[in-house]
């Protein structure tokens, strides 16, 4: 007889964000069973990410509520659909890109994170703050069996949206990072492997902050209020502050890129245009593509990335959003269930 969460009759624990501001709830709810192209994931650990943040604050429209949060999720395979391309056992990624049209022009360029009806995890589908997790086997990453949970969750989304963010910076030496958290300590491992000299920016006073970051790799660390040592070729803001970009344009030389890699930010106050003059370019990066998660799990796997982790029992994930909000966190909050 098969165990109960395999026959589809057994029980899952979740927490549930009921409304905009709300605490999550701890329920328990039947295991759903996969259909199509689906597979049910055990969940083995989930990322805490600022964007979860966001949907419990309500600052993305596209959300739907009640939602359990989470989008960077390491789990099994327990039962697959008929149509699944994953088989039961596999170990997936169940990261922010839910599920993309296919027929739109930005799916049918490659540009599927442009997709006009796309869905998220954790913000149109319910993600990994579970131990059990409906997803569709066409958008999850293969992952090694061996990678350990903890480690591997913070690369689904901090590592993908620091990796996309730094591409668009092209091949920028000197690079400026303005906040310190996440995907910072990711990024900032692979820029330094590259050859590249990294900058960090942090909340000002904060030298546990600027001592992190020196640690990972960083050639410079301190407050987002002091400019920068040196002319930057490139700047990559990951606080959701919107201040930090005409500071961030005064930072980088001729020529250099910010690049905006947060879902959210509050608004950007007016500059002068002589901060942009010179052929700076200001980009934001949106979402991400099945191709970035297979271009960078591939390259994960030569480094390898040491992700920071601290990790909490799920029943607990609301002490975890607290700890990241406070920005008392060094790394990445990861939920155990």
């Amino acid at each position: 007889m098969p165990p109960p969460e395999a026959s589809g009759t057994g029980m899952m624990r979740a927490m549930v964000l009921a409304a905009p501001g709300a605490r999550l709830a701890a329920t328990s709810r039947p295991l759903p069973v996969p259909a199509g192209t689906e597979v049910l994931l055990r969940v083995e650990a989930c990322a805490v990410c600022r964007t979860d943040l966001h949907v419990q604050d309500g600052d993305l429209p596209q959300a739907r509520y009640p939602v359990v949060p989470g989008h960077q999720a390491v789990g099994r395979v327990v039962t697959a659909g008929p149509d699944s391309v994953l088989a039961p056992g596999a170990r997936a990624g169940a990261a922010w890109l839910a599920w993309t049209c296919g027929e739109c022009r930005y799916c049918l360029e490659g540009r599927e994170n442009l997709c006009d009806r796309a869905q998220f995890h954790g913000c149109h589908r319910d993600g990994g703050f579970a131990s059990h997790m409906l997803a569709d086997s066409r958008w999850c990453i293969p992952l090694d069996p061996a990678l350990p949970p903890a480690q591997t969750a913070p690369l689904l989304c901090a590592g993908l949206i620091g990796w996309r963010t730094l591409r668009m910076a092209g091949n920028a030496r000197r690079i400026g990072i303005y906040g310190f958290g996440s995907a910072a300590h990711l990024v900032t491992q692979v820029a330094t492997r590259q050859g590249r000299s990294i900058y960090a920016f942090t909340s000002p006073g904060d030298t546990a902050a600027c001592r992190f970051a020196r640690d990972i790799g960083a050639t410079w660390a301190g407050g987002s209020d002091e400019p920068a040592p040196v002319p930057l070729d490139a700047a990559l803001v990951f606080a959701p502050v919107g201040a930090l970009v005409p500071k961030a344009l005064r930072d980088v030389a001729r020529g250099g890129t910010v690049v905006c890699g947060g879902i959210h930010m509050s608004d950007i106050p007016s500059f002068p245009y002589a901060d942009l003059w010179g052929e700076r370019q200001l980009r934001s990066v949106a979402n991400l593509t099945r191709e970035d998660g297979r271009e960078f799990m591939a390259l994960a796997a030569t480094l390898p990335l040491a992700a920071r982790v601290r990790t909490w029992p799920l029943e607990r994930a609301n002490e975890a959003l607290d700890a990241l909000r406070s920005g008392s966190l060094t790394g990445t909050a990861v939920l155990l269930p």
